[in-house]
């Protein structure tokens, strides 16, 4: 067990590979050819990115925790700085449970009725454990979830959201924007 070798992960068909990327032998990609993975990205053990037609887009400096999955047919993006703690499940579709039609992957598209929706999470966006976030859902710039949380609407920058739906709960600190600033400005050769 341990991370994939960088020719290994050329190998593989992603759609981009940035620099300094670490990725578990144990985690599972499907759609491959539509997964970009920017620099400095880690992705741990026993993660699923299933890309569907949208693709799936992460940005520099992303973090993807252990038993993580991202997966449907709109576009889920991570951007920079952003992150997701164990057990985050982020869905870009979803069956409608409301009995007007099947529900089932197995089943042709005419008797099913899927939702699907691009997911976004903004720069320093972070979800807590074991969280769910569904289509449709931006999380702006510093949004944080709480562990334990659905998310079915968006959630508005540096805003505190947790809870079964989630809502807003408190306030982040804007003062990781200027961390940033001198982390980036640290970097510069």
């Amino acid at each position: 067990m341990g991370m994939r070798a960088r020719d290994e992960l050329e190998e593989m068909g992603f759609a981009s590979l940035g620099r300094d990327v670490q990725v578990s032998d144990l985690a599972k990609f499907y759609g491959i050819s539509r997964i970009s993975l920017g620099d400095e990205v880690r992705i741990d053990d026993f993660c699923v990115l299933s890309a569907g037609e949208g693709g799936i887009n992460l940005g520099n400096n992303v973090h993807i925790a252990v038993f993580c999955s991202l997966m449907g047919k709109g576009c889920i993006t991570l951007e920079d700085f952003s992150g997701l703690s164990s057990r985050v499940s982020i869905y870009s579709s979803n069956d409608d449970y409301s009995g007007a039609a099947m529900t089932n992957p197995t089943l042709p598209s005419e008797f099913t009725q899927v939702n699907h929706a691009n997911v976004t999470l903004c720069r320093h966006a972070i979800v807590g454990a074991g969280s769910v976030i569904l289509p449709g859902v931006t999380l702006e710039q510093g949004a944080v979830v709480g562990a334990l949380s659905l998310v079915a609407r968006d959630c508005a920058a540096f805003g505190v959201f947790g809870g079964w739906p989630a809502r807003r709960i408190g306030e982040r600190s804007r003062e990781l924007l200027e961390v940033e600033r001198r982390f980036l400005a640290s970097r510069r050769f």
